[in-house]
């Protein structure tokens, strides 16, 4: 059968056009249509004649990426994957640099629209989120964080709590939030390290975006850093289950219970090192937990003077390699 424009469409007879749906010209009926898919304005069109055929096809080709320069024409036929994080429903019309005969008018045009209050906004997000993806990616942390750090920092740019602060702060702070909250913390001392933001900045940023947003903040323990320290140092995992029996039972003596938790932590990797006999010495820990040498060594000394509540006999049943007397005297 045909299909027509407006006409009723005939049955072909004939064995073979039994057994098969034909799409021919009414006018010209070429045992051969010269059929041509138009699908830049959706039509089927007939090669010789003109006679639209049918409308509203369907565009089956692949997609294709493109590699041009912004100058340059782009094969794709769709735009970009919506963004969740940014708003609205991402289909404002963008005006193309180039198609007016090298008036200049596109250009002008295309300048004008970028400066709207909306296309700012937006530019401003997009760029902090590639800040965030960058910083958060150079220390390997999670797409789960980066996505959270990026969902912190929509609500401050929502809300308007960037106003009087400092940019780079805020995004420190939000790194470090949305860390806790995916029970991945890091410490103060590295995300300083990651975003070069003084201390006490991210302090004060952290405190009022906590206040202001409501975020659940969680907290950091010794054995959220016990893992990442120690596989930055190379131990192996007995090691690091004496490390974390250490911390458990140090963080409940009293006189050590002032102390921070990168703090414990670090001391009781320094002593269940050398416990093990593959003892790190406490510069080494220090540059990776970004803790004092001489706070290290302090807190040593105090596990140091209680290990006869530390060391017990379950820790020594776990591996022959344990020794008290491989342990330093400071």
């Amino acid at each position: 059968m045909s299909i027509t424009d407006g006409q009723q469409p005939f049955a072909i007879s004939g064995p073979e056009r039994q057994r098969n749906v034909v799409l021919e010209c009414p006018y010209c009926r070429d045992q051969v249509p010269n059929l041509v898919d138009d699908f830049a304005s959706g039509d089927c069109i007939c090669g010789n004649c003109g006679l639209v055929l049918g409308d509203r096809i369907v565009d089956t080709r692949s997609e294709w990426r493109t590699f041009a320069n912004e100058e340059g024409d782009d094969p794709s036929r769709v735009g970009n994957a919506a963004n969740p994080f940014l708003d609205g429903a991402q289909l404002d019309t963008l005006i193309a640099r180039n198609g007016d005969n090298g008036s200049g008018l596109a250009r002008d045009l295309n300048r004008t629209q970028g400066r709207t209050t909306a296309q700012r906004h937006e530019r401003n997000l997009v760029q902090a989120y590639k800040e965030i993806s960058a910083l958060c990616e150079s220390y390997d942390m999670p797409k789960t964080t980066i996505d959270i750090a990026k969902q912190l920092y929509r609500r401050v740019e929502n809300e308007h709590l960037q106003r009087g602060k400092n940019n780079d702060a805020i995004i420190a702070a939000c790194i470090f939030l949305a860390c806790r909250q995916d029970n991945a913390p890091r410490t103060f001392k590295e995300i300083c390290a990651l975003t070069k933001v003084d201390r006490k900045d991210i302090g004060r940023t952290f405190k009022f975006l906590k206040n202001k947003l409501g975020a659940a903040t969680g907290t950091t323990s010794s054995n959220d850093l016990i893992a990442r320290f120690c596989a930055n140092l190379n131990l192996d995992q007995d090691t690091r289950r004496i490390t974390e029996i250490l911390t458990r039972k140090a963080k409940d003596m009293d006189n050590i219970s002032g102390k921070s938790p990168v703090s414990i932590a670090s001391a009781c990797i320094y002593l269940s090192s050398h416990l093990m006999g593959c003892g790190r010495d406490a510069k080494a820990i220090s540059e990776i937990a970004g803790v004092g040498e001489a706070t290290i060594k302090a807190t040593y000394k105090t596990l140091y003077a209680n290990r006869k509540e530390l060391l017990t006999p379950d820790i020594f049943a776990r591996t022959p390699k344990a020794s008290e007397a491989n342990l330093p005297t400071l």
